[in-house]
Formats: structure tokens, C-alpha cells, sequence
């Protein structure tokens, strides 16, 4: 199963870097979820979008929006990603990536000819209700917050 825009967003409980658990419900009727799956913290392209999603997160909250991320990385890798880069808002643990699977985004990957299983660079924005608003699979992170900042104000208008 692959989660897709329109639909209801699985739903998942999942450790936070400091340690909690959240769910994806816990939000469900206060806020839109920006729900981004990335490889791996403190890699280039992973560090850029995080700080661009640091970057613009008061306007994601002018939006009424949170932002969390996601990755198979473990709590503490997390914890240091956050505070090396004062990231202000919540990365999840993945390590099974049973969500990723949920969400479509744990494929397939091939690199310098190696093949491995892997995540996709993916965004999903879900609205108060839990449904899929819209999905960016296969996420170049150049320019891409500012898109889905910008889907966000056109569709909260």
C-alpha cells in the first residue's frame, strides 16, 4: 500500500529525538502536517533541507502548520542533527521503516551501480483531518520548501 494524495495519512506512533513518542493523530484537528521522509542525518543534501525547513519554519507556523521528518536514524543520531543545526522542530525514528513502507517512500535505490533499499526523498502535507493533501515523491531539495510553502498558503486561502 502506498499512501496517496486524498487519502486518509497512516497513522503511526514513533520515538522523537528526545526521547517521547508522538503519533501522527496527536495532531489531528489542531494542525496541517508537513510530513517529510529523508535519508540520513548529517549527509549534504539531508543537512540543506532540513536548515531550509529551519529556515522557514515560522512561516510554516503562520500556516498553522508543524513540520516533522523523518528517517531510519536512531534517537541519538537525531538528537545531535538537531542541535548541531538548532533544527526547531521534532525528527522521528524509523528504524524498522515500517512507516516509510506505509507511506510508499522505503525502495528500491541505486547508486554508482549498487543496489539497496533505501528512502526516497519524499513530502506528504496533511491536512487537520489526517488526509493526504499532496505528495512530492523524489524530492531535488533545492527550491522544494519553498514550494510546499507555497501549495500551503495557496491552499489555505
Amino acid at each position: 500500500m502506498t499512501a496517496e494524495k486524498g487519502q486518509k495519512a497512516p497513522d503511526f506512533k514513533l520515538k522523537t529525538q528526545d526521547g517521547s513518542e508522538i503519533s501522527l493523530s496527536d495532531y489531528k484537528g489542531k494542525k496541517q502536517v508537513v510530513l517529510y521522509f529523508y535519508p540520513k542525518d548529517m549527509t549534504p543534501g539531508c543537512t540543506t533541507q532540513a536548515c531550509d525547513f529551519r529556515d522557514h519554519h515560522e512561516s510554516f507556523e503562520e500556516l498553522d502548520a508543524v513540520i516533522l521528518g523523518i528517517s531510519p536514524d536512531p534517537e541519538e543520531k537525531h538528537k545531535k542533527f538537531v542541535d548541531k543545526h538548532d533544527l526547531p522542530f521534532t525528527l522521528l525514528v524509523d528504524e524498522d521503516h515500517k512507516v516509510a513502507e506505509d507511506y510508499g517512500v522505503w525502495q528500491l535505490k541505486k547508486t554508482f551501480g549498487k543496489e539497496y533499499m533505501g528512502i526516497v526523498r519524499s513530502t506528504f502535507a496533511i491536512d487537520k483531518d489526517g488526509t493526504i493533501l499532496n505528495e512530492w515523491r523524489g524530492v531535488r531539495v533545492k527550491g522544494h520548501v519553498e514550494e510546499t510553502l507555497q501549495y500551503l498558503r495557496g491552499h489555505n486561502k
